[in-house]
């Protein structure tokens, strides 16, 4: 008691009821700011996990995914028949391309065939118009009747007008109609070949 009674005692008592009056104070405000940022630390230190958003509109969102999904399933499908398309209509070009290229050939070859046929054809035409010259008008004329009408221009066309003159003379003295009305139609294809003939030359 007497120590109660010493005033430095009591000071000192004072002082550290003091002291530990205010520490009490400090520690209680500061105990929350202290677990507050022990907290921050901690969950900055752990990896971050982004919250779902839109929590209320799942199902809503999973079957706009179901959705493109298919969409892209079908996209994918349509991609595959296009190609498949692409690739088959190069196959049948190249096909049309080859079977344009053979009938370019053959009708390369049948030109020069023609050209051929041609020559030959003139040739055979000139021996023809040899032969008709000697002979008579009248063995001609029997010859010649046994003869397509188309030939029968060339060879004439070929021939002299005088020759040519003789064996129209010679069928029109024939009793026959058919072999007269043979000999107007032969002229008159004769006009029109010599008339074809000077209109192609310059």
């Amino acid at each position: 008691m007497k120590l109660l009674a010493n005033p430095v005692v009591l000071i000192a008592l004072g002082l550290i009821m003091g002291v530990g009056t205010s520490v009490g104070v400090v520690w209680t405000a500061a105990k929350p700011l202290v677990e507050e940022a022990a907290a921050k630390r901690e969950k900055k230190s752990k990896p971050e996990k982004p919250e779902q958003p839109w929590d209320f509109w799942t199902i809503e969102i999973e079957g706009l995914a179901s959705e493109l999904k298919e969409q892209k399933a079908s996209l994918k499908q349509r991609e595959d028949a296009v190609a498949l398309r692409e690739t088959r209509l190069e196959s049948e070009q190249k096909e049309l391309t080859k079977t344009r290229q053979q009938i370019e050939s053959l009708r390369n070859e049948i030109g020069e065939k023609m050209i051929e046929v041609k020559a030959d054809e003139a040739k055979n035409l000139k021996t023809l118009s040899n032969t008709f010259r000697n002979l008579s008008p009248k063995a001609a004329v029997s010859i010649l009747a046994e003869m397509d009408q188309l030939t029968v221009v060339k060879v004439l066309s070929l021939m002299k007008t005088d020759e040519v003159s003789a064996l129209f003379e010679e069928m029109g003295k024939s009793p026959d109609p058919t072999v007269v009305k043979r000999a107007a139609l032969l002229s008159e294809r004769m006009r029109l070949l010599r008339a074809a003939r000077t209109a192609a030359t310059p």
